[in-house]
């Protein structure tokens, strides 16, 4: 009978775990990074990143002083985000640049990724070479991912020609991790 009433409460405790909500402080979709939606504007980020900190970047030159860059903080200094908003009349966000390893697409994937995490969750569309790193484009993504070109063998670091994806080592260390809502 005791053994009756101990299953049920752990059937119990499990169900009520399962039904609790999952937190999605730190969770990165196509519509979402964290608090930030990609419908937000840039005059509701004081409201959305309340306990929070933001630095707006405003050039000096600039006539109409359109802001360059924001960048988001935790309160205790560590860096979130820097976003970069569209140049609209009235702003939203253009694209995100993930700066906390806590961020993890809904499959895990984040700065403490490899490329080889990025090809079990992502078709690639397309890698882009640049100067000092190769970017990578996933099919059906808002997402795209830098690698620092250090983390590829010696003959492909100081090439200038495209890269292939084949060519890229599954241990390959993502460098930035970044969404563009355009």
């Amino acid at each position: 009978m005791k053994n009756i009433f101990l299953v049920s409460g752990i059937c119990f405790l499990g169900f009520l775990m399962g039904c609790r909500e999952k937190d999605t402080t730190f969770l990165i979709t196509d519509e979402k990074v964290g608090k930030l939606d990609k419908i937000s504007l840039v005059r509701d980020l004081e409201l959305i990143y309340e306990d929070d900190s933001i630095v707006k970047d405003m050039p000096q030159s600039q006539i109409g002083r359109r802001i360059k860059k924001i960048q988001v903080f935790e309160k205790g200094g560590k860096q979130l985000l820097t976003l970069t908003p569209t140049s609209d009349s009235i702003p939203s966000i253009e694209n995100v640049s993930i700066k906390d390893p806590r961020f993890e697409t809904e499959g895990g994937i984040g700065l403490k990724s490899t490329f080889g995490d990025i090809q079990d969750q992502y078709d690639i569309k397309k890698v882009v070479t640049t100067l000092n790193s190769v970017v990578i484009f996933p099919k059906g993504s808002n997402l795209y991912f830098t690698i620092d070109k250090s983390e590829l063998p010696g003959n492909l670091r100081y090439t200038s020609g495209n890269i292939e994806a084949v060519q890229i080592p599954h241990e390959a260390k993502i460098k930035y991790l970044m969404i563009g809502w355009e």
